[in-house]
């Protein structure tokens, strides 16, 4: 455990590198009224995605941060090599170094699987939550993801910028606090993937609500249920949804939505993949790094 002297050292550090950085440097507007130069805590907390509360504990040297947390913290202080050193080292913390997680693309068997999907929309989503492959119905169902550059070809990015996410999905909010956690999850398990660092951070200051939930850490993560759509061609589909995890590449899921035979939501579905075959021909798919 690290001693309260060490803490006391990492609360100091994380005032003094507060203190050096401006709101402009971090690409955060400047209201202007500061007493003292720097960035305040809330803003540090926002910009780390954590909460205000936790924030100003860890300048208090009151708790123990996880690397999990001093990730994000570091990217958002602007620290550089020997500085995110010197941050995990008084949180008593051992930085992982060399293990980068290389470029993902889709698992062949996933892609077949996919191809075979003819009247159920399905994703493959990577360990950043980005989508490396679909097919034309679930295209067809959220979104066409061909036309999104393949840097911002994310679940968590889409379901929060993309406007017609927020009217497609029946309950957006309890999708998207879902999103988050399983994002969390994510960023647990890769605490010094840069991208998937700088994707928390990007989310945290466009959308209140990702921050809020984020640094909350209270969000059940769910790996099957229903959820209800308001499609603007086929009208209101109530669909289920399952995760397959890939046994080649653990880092990769199947998603597939499927509706109950006999229901209106069936009937939409298959109208919404006889639409898709026509209009977009053959599956689609991409690899993102």
């Amino acid at each position: 455990m690290t001693s309260d002297a060490h803490l006391n050292e990492l609360g100091e550090f994380l005032k003094a590198r507060r203190a050096e950085l401006s709101p402009r440097t971090v690409g955060l507007p400047d209201t202007g009224g500061r007493r003292v130069p720097g960035l305040r805590r809330e803003e540090v907390a926002l910009l780390a995605a954590i909460s205000s509360d936790y924030y100003t504990r860890l300048e208090q040297g009151r708790i123990q941060p996880s690397a999990s947390v001093l990730a994000p913290l570091a990217h958002a202080l602007h620290l550089d090599d020997h500085q995110r050193d010197h941050l995990f080292e008084l949180a008593g913390r051992q930085r992982a170094r060399n293990r980068r997680p290389a470029a993902q693309k889709a698992q062949p068997q996933l892609r077949r699987m996919l191809d075979d999907l003819t009247a159920s929309p399905g994703v493959v989503i990577g360990r950043r939550m980005d989508i490396l492959a679909w097919n034309p119905v679930a295209a067809a169902l959220f979104t066409d993801f061909a036309k999104v550059p393949e840097d911002k070809r994310n679940c968590a990015r889409i379901l929060f910028t993309d406007p017609s996410m927020r009217t497609l999905y029946a309950d957006w909010r309890a999708v998207a606090r879902d999103c988050v956690s399983h994002l969390r999850m994510r960023a647990a398990k890769y605490p010094d993937d840069p991208r998937l660092t700088s994707l928390v951070g990007e989310l945290s200051v466009e959308d209140r609500d990702f921050g809020q939930w984020w640094g909350s850490r209270h969000v059940p993560l769910r790996r099957v249920g229903t959820k209800r759509f308001h499609h603007p061609l086929v009208g209101e589909l109530v669909l289920g949804w399952d995760t397959f995890t890939c046994s080649s590449d653990p880092d990769q899921e199947l998603v597939v939505w499927t509706a109950e035979p006999g229901t209106p939501s069936y009937d939409g579905l298959r109208a919404l993949a006889s639409r898709a075959t026509g209009r977009l021909g053959g599956p689609a798919d991409s690899q993102v790094g």
